[in-house]
């Protein structure tokens, strides 16, 4: 259990983090920030209210424009900016939340010496590298939240198609977050069995495709991006770092030499615990799925190169 979390960002996917947190009794105290005033204060007062109902202990504290509550958190989670509308990519929004995201890292920094910061943001690779940089932190302590939820859609829709229980789904999934991620087949198992001996490829390779298009799908049904899957994979997240779990889960992290690259931030496998990143792992891939993880990564880093073209940052990752 840690003393303190922080989200910041009080919209759908920021509340719903809050709520799956306090339900799994890991942290004493959560702060919800926002600038819209009123908001953070009424939504974790109405979570904190079912306290009783659901029985955590978890102290739930609203915070409009005030990041001196946030001191002395353990673990941060940003979840602040705009979100994706109807004809929008992830790379649309790169503009306004790389200012928002900056923004908000510098005011944690201003109250926080050494925490560790999950990035949400859209689009969230470069989100994660704006971030790190607007942070100052080492880049084990600094990632961001995507095969999560990646895998969670991977495994929800493969349960569907086999009528079992999507607990008995493993996956995972590499690159970066949206239209070029690498969902894994050759990693993927159902109790155990390998998937490709359970689904015809015809069908698995369209599921592949709903998954790299999952946040668009949902877009297009409500007009907004998704909340509860995206709200509690950070939760999930969250929790393997305050209980020193080590779990293993896909995130987006810096990569120092892993896979053959260096100076990116990329979804890979790595093991969560209490200082962060504390191992990142290395699958042994085929050509086939390394092609595919290179061609993810050529376009993160031309999305960073926007961002570094921005002149936010004096520009600290080049090519390989």
């Amino acid at each position: 259990m840690v003393q303190k979390v922080t989200v910041v960002g009080a919209g759908n996917v920021g509340a719903t983090c809050v709520d799956e947190l306090a339900r799994m009794n890991v942290c004493k105290e959560i702060v919800l920030v926002d600038i819209k005033e009123g908001i953070p204060e009424g939504k974790a007062l109405d979570m904190w209210q079912t306290s009783s109902l659901l029985q955590f202990d978890t102290r739930i504290i609203g915070a409009a424009n005030d990041y001196t509550k946030t001191a002395g958190s353990d673990i941060v989670v940003i979840t602040a900016g705009l979100p994706r509308k109807p004809g929008m990519s992830r790379d649309d929004l790169i503009s306004i939340n790389a200012k928002i995201v900056k923004d908000v890292t510098e005011s944690i920094m201003k109250y926080n010496e050494n925490p560790i910061i999950i990035v949400v943001s859209n689009p969230l690779d470069v989100m994660t590298y704006t971030a790190f940089l607007a942070s100052g932190l080492k880049s084990d302590r600094v990632f961001g939240m995507a095969g999560v939820l990646d895998a969670a859609r991977f495994r929800a829709f493969i349960a569907e198609e086999l009528n079992t229980t999507p607990g008995s789904v493993e996956t995972q999934l590499l690159g970066g977050h949206g239209d070029t991620m690498v969902p894994l087949p050759r990693f993927t198992t159902v109790a155990g069995i390998p998937v490709e001996q359970l689904i015809e490829k015809e069908k698995l390779d369209a599921m592949i495709e709903r998954t790299k298009n999952g946040g668009g799908e949902i877009v297009k049904l409500m007009g907004t991006s998704a909340w509860y899957a995206p709200g509690l994979s950070a939760a999930v997240m969250v929790r393997a770092i305050a209980t020193d779990s080590k779990a293993i889960l896909p995130v987006c992290a810096a990569l120092n030499g892993e896979y053959g690259m260096k100076d990116l931030y990329l979804g890979v496998p790595v093991v969560l615990g209490k200082n962060g990143v504390e191992k990142i792992i290395e699958l042994d891939l085929n050509e086939e799925e390394m092609a595919l993880l290179n061609e993810s990564a050529s376009h993160v880093r031309k999305v960073m190169k926007v961002l570094d073209d921005m002149n936010f940052f004096a520009a600290k990752y080049g090519g390989e």
